[in-house]
């Protein structure tokens, strides 16, 4: 399965520092977006903690099978790229742990942070947090992650509209994070794949400016991947650019 790639990562309007950091390794088949929680000390340092031991142990697994040494459990369920994300992000959560225990300035630092993995027949995808993953196929865009927040569980539950989820005081809260909690919770799923495929990994500074149909659109533009990227974040800073934006665009071409 062959790939291409863009991304493009930028700190917003309001913002001094970017605390979004971005992996993009196509000779892995990885991509990951990880973005450190506005208002933490020192979310830049848990995000890039995130892509970093990600990328390092997915790297050193590509041969693992499910009776080789994992750091974590293996859950035959998940298959073998869904358990090396997995196992890529909980190492991350260790790390940070070990970080924050240790110095003093890093207390209370976390990151969402979204992965793909992509395969021979397919894709892996792990998340924590409100980072997400869009796929574009045959003309219609399909929100592969859930957030991991507060106002999305409300909605879940009927107590919110989804109107009432953009503009609710709260929207900025999420309920799962790389933070070094020893109860961190990984959603991981399969994601089969087909030529023409198009997948855009993004952190909350795009997703809370930009609706659905309105980031739909951009995917849609005959251009450039780097382009598009370029594209996503003109319209995120257009909409005000309250945060830092990161957006990651993946085609799938045929072999």
């Amino acid at each position: 399965m062959r790939l291409r790639c863009a991304a493009r990562t930028d700190p917003g309007l309001r913002r001094s520092i970017n605390e979004d950091s971005v992996c993009v390794r196509e000779d892995l088949g990885l991509f990951v977006v990880a973005d450190g929680m506005g208002g933490h000390v020192a979310g830049e340092v848990a995000s890039r903690i995130a892509v970093e031991q990600v990328e390092r142990f997915v790297d050193a697994s590509i041969g693992f099978g499910p009776q080789d040494n994992w750091p974590v459990q293996f859950d035959p369920d998940l298959g073998r790229d869904g358990n090396r994300l997995k196992a890529g992000l909980e190492l991350a959560n260790h790390h940070i742990a070990e970080q924050v225990a240790s110095t003093k300035d890093l207390r209370g630092m976390a990151t969402t942070a979204v992965a793909l993995l992509v395969g021979s027949d397919g894709a892996a995808l792990a998340h924590v947090g409100d980072s997400r993953a869009y796929l574009r196929r045959a003309k219609e865009l399909t929100r592969l992650t859930r957030d991991h927040s507060w106002v999305e569980e409300q909605m879940q539950a009927g107590r919110l509209s989804a109107d009432a989820v953009r503009d609710h005081p709260w929207s900025n809260i999420v309920t799962r994070a790389l933070s070094g909690s020893a109860s961190l919770e990984i959603e991981v799923i399969e994601v089969p794949l087909a030529p023409e495929d198009r997948l855009l990994l993004c952190s909350d500074g795009l997703s809370s400016v930009l609706r659905d149909d309105e980031i739909a659109a951009v995917l849609a533009r005959d251009a450039t991947l780097d382009a598009v990227c370029a594209e996503l974040i003109r319209s995120a800073n257009d909409g005000g650019g309250p945060d830092n934006v990161t957006a990651l665009v993946i085609d799938v071409d045929a072999d």
